[in-house]
């Protein structure tokens, strides 16, 4: 189903989020209707763009999800790279999203992570059998080797960053959407020079992103993200495909979803990080949906 066709809005942005692991990101089609005049659309008081920011940390899936997925590497140059299959559960719990993650590489080896969203946000990831919180650092590291993809890219922290503000009012695919800008915060600054800031577009009307950026020390975008195509299952509009690029080599990684499980009934032990050095447990083949080639 291409991009641009007319869907429902409310609906592609709850369903974005099994692509991230904050709110949802990328691209959706304009509704149907005239389009506001930017001189129309106020720019939000500081009240009411810490309400958007709110309602934009707290977007997502209804429920807890399952997909299959593969990751493909696609440099500008060259032949394509290996691709990736991988598993990915979702949940929440009182500090905010939880997402488990097992890929495996080319060699074999299946690495498992975990993301938890919020305030205080954390990721850990398996390491020689036990699982170990990754510091700034390593959130930045590709999840493996030959990928675009970071536990910071899936992650998105800076929704939680403080001192969020509105920079102006634009157009995002013919859209007028406000531009906000998440300044990293001095401790993760120190730790990780090369991301000064994120940028998020929030559409007007509907109060949903439709697109971010994370920019480096001078304000250059570093990183961005495409959702390509979607698909009903169940009623429920999903993503199908994005592009996860980056802006300085040109180089992407195309994340393509093979399977989805929706309204499932997960177990608690799958995301705490003492069960990382458990494989987790696909669902039954009757609640998974297969997705089109």
């Amino acid at each position: 189903m291409p991009i641009r066709e007319q869907l429902a809005p409310a609906n592609i942005w709850r369903a974005f989020f099994i692509l991230t692991l904050a709110p949802a990101l990328g691209f959706a089609a304009a509704p149907a209707g005239p389009r506001p005049e930017l001189a129309q659309v106020g720019k939000p008081d500081a009240k009411e763009a810490a309400r958007l920011v709110e309602q934009f940390r707290q977007a997502g899936l209804p429920g807890e999800y399952y997909l299959e997925f593969e990751l493909r590497q696609l440099p500008r140059r060259g032949s394509d790279g290996p691709t990736f299959a991988g598993r990915w559960w979702g949940s929440r719990n009182d500090e905010g999203a939880v997402v488990r993650i097992e890929l495996t590489d080319v060699t074999g080896t299946t690495h498992r992570i975990l993301l938890q969203n919020g305030a205080n946000a954390r990721v850990w990831r398996l390491q020689e059998g036990h699982p170990v919180e990754m510091d700034v650092q390593a959130l930045m590291a590709p999840l493996v080797p030959g990928i675009e993809i970071s536990a910071f890219d899936l992650q998105m922290p800076y929704l939680y960053w403080p001192g969020a503000s509105v920079e102006k009012i634009t157009r995002v695919l013919g859209r007028p959407a406000y531009a906000f800008i998440f300044p990293a915060p001095a401790a993760f600054k120190a730790q990780f020079a090369g991301i000064g800031a994120a940028r998020a577009y929030l559409d007007t009307q509907f109060n949903v992103p439709t697109q971010t950026e994370v920019l480096g020390p001078t304000g250059q975008v570093v990183k961005s993200l495409a959702l390509l195509s979607l698909q009903t299952v169940n009623r429920q509009t999903l993503p199908k495909s994005a592009d996860y690029r980056n802006e300085v080599t040109r180089d992407k990684t195309r994340l393509q979803v093979t399977a989805v499980g929706l309204n499932l009934d997960l177990p608690d032990v799958l995301f705490r990080p003492s069960n990382l050095a458990q494989p987790g447990v696909s669902p039954d083949p009757e609640q998974v949906v297969r997705m089109d080639p």
